[in-house]
């Protein structure tokens, strides 16, 4: 998000956060109950039996909405399990003695999103520091893609966005990982993440794998990991036989289309090219899985 535009927000959802700066401001989307799912599996069911019946799984705070009494609203209408989307928000519309503008952010790939933060800059009176923050970080990931065009190979990739059951990669994520110079034909570029077979995965044999399960910080994928050790064919796939298997902190770099994901394709990068492309962030951005 353009710098300057956080200090203009009076609520937020609960996941959001701004790189650079950090602000506490009132929660307005707290998450509904999902049955007390625990695994990975028992949350798909829960999720999907939820969105089946036409439930949400989000609520949105009416009374602290009227409280708030905004002028401009930010959603989005991507995917109604990563936030509060479209039916929310438009019943949430009716608590409110006014009519602020709603501006709905959609983003599918890289360039959607460059065009979200130029909305968000224009609607907020930022346009200006909107397009220096375009021009810089997406010069960045040209600097990135540059280099990354240079090296002798470009490995096979699988970014795994749920564990079980397994999703390929969606939306921008395919096309963060040609940036940073590896190959995921399993991943659908500007499309929605989709459940495939453990078999496709076999028939792909990533040379690295990528564990980064939307929504979950690197404790929680870490957590996770183990039950893959269980799946036939495991251990012969040649990203799991080199030590080239890696969880990353998905909710910081990759679900999120705002900042980071310049961190998230430099992160991609020293993980596919680690000898051209040292990895300066937190260390709290990734870990092997052995």
């Amino acid at each position: 998000m353009p710098a300057g535009v956080g200090r203009q927000a009076r609520g937020r959802y609960a996941r959001m956060r701004l790189s650079g700066e950090r602000y506490r401001k009132a929660g307005c989307g707290p998450q509904r109950h999902t049955g007390g799912a625990a695994s990975q599996a028992e949350i798909e069911l829960a999720v999907a039996e939820r969105v089946k019946k036409g439930q949400s799984i989000y609520e949105v705070d009416e009374a602290l909405l009227r409280e708030l009494a905004p002028d401009v609203i930010l959603t989005q209408d991507l995917c109604a399990v990563c936030a509060p989307s479209g039916n929310e928000i438009t019943q949430a519309l009716h608590a409110l003695p006014s009519n602020p503008e709603i501006v709905w952010l959609t983003p599918r790939n890289l360039n959607d999103i460059a065009d979200n933060i130029r909305q968000v800059g224009a609607i907020s009176g930022c346009s200006e520091k909107a397009e220096e923050w375009i021009a810089s970080y997406f010069g960045a990931m040209d600097e990135v893609a540059r280099v990354a065009a240079g090296c002798a190979t470009r490995p096979k990739v699988f970014c795994m966005e749920w564990l079980d059951p397994v999703y390929s990669s969606g939306h921008w994520v395919p096309e963060m990982v040609r940036i940073a110079g590896g190959i995921d034909k399993l991943g659908r570029e500007s499309e929605y993440s989709v459940p495939i077979s453990w078999n496709d995965v076999l028939d792909w044999a990533p040379e690295i794998l990528i564990l980064m399960p939307c929504g979950n910080h690197l404790d929680k994928v870490m957590e996770l990991a183990p039950q893959l050790r269980l799946r036939e064919g495991w251990f012969d796939l040649p990203a799991v036989r080199n030590n080239q298997v890696y969880a990353v902190d998905a909710s910081s770099y990759f679900a999120r289309p705002g900042p980071r994901v310049l961190q998230g394709v430099e992160l991609l990068a020293h993980l596919i090219h680690p000898e051209k492309f040292p990895w300066q962030g937190p260390a709290s951005a990734y870990r092997r899985f052995i």
